[in-house]
């Protein structure tokens, strides 16, 4: 199953990113591979315009909700104030090939990776298909989601092949 995310919670995530001189942050929770919420936290970086660390307490938060039964952490999302949607080499370095989730937002897009041993992408991420919920209409087999200047037009690119 793809994960799958609303337009709706995709076009605030770029519009805030968009918005932003810092990078945002955040995790994605949710239940059997499912993304159910995108929640923000404090970004408490020692140089938040150009790296991002999610706060500690909200992150233990989440894991202690997790535990009681709430939806898991399945990955996180972060942005790239002036770079693209593709995790850079400070990303690969900090990041454990755990198998999670990194969405990540630059230059009005967001692509959705995966932390893996040996990824295609700097030796630590694979790309990650996805679907986006649109309406009443579902978007199968997303490489990547843009949004237009005026944050009013999403476009989807799709993987080659795709009959969706």
């Amino acid at each position: 199953m793809e994960p799958e995310f609303s337009s709706e919670a995709l076009g605030a995530l770029i519009e805030q990113a968009d918005g932003s001189g810092v990078e945002i942050c955040g995790l994605l929770l949710g239940r059997a591979g499912r993304i159910e919420t995108m929640v923000a936290t404090r970004n408490v970086a020692a140089d938040p315009a150009r790296h991002f660390e999610i706060d500690p307490a909200a992150l233990f938060a989440a894991l202690r909700a997790g535990r009681r039964g709430g939806p898991e952490i399945l990955g996180h999302y972060h942005s790239h104030p002036s770079g693209s949607a593709d995790p850079s080499p400070t990303d690969a370095a900090q990041a454990a090939a755990d198998g999670r989730l990194w969405l990540i937002v630059g230059g009005r897009a967001a692509r959705l990776w995966r932390a893996v041993a040996e990824g295609e992408r700097h030796g630590r991420f694979d790309a990650v298909r996805f679907a986006v919920t649109t309406g009443g209409h579902v978007e199968k087999n997303c490489e990547a989601v843009h949004m237009d200047g005026a944050g009013r037009t999403m476009t989807f690119a799709k993987a080659q092949g795709s009959p969706h």
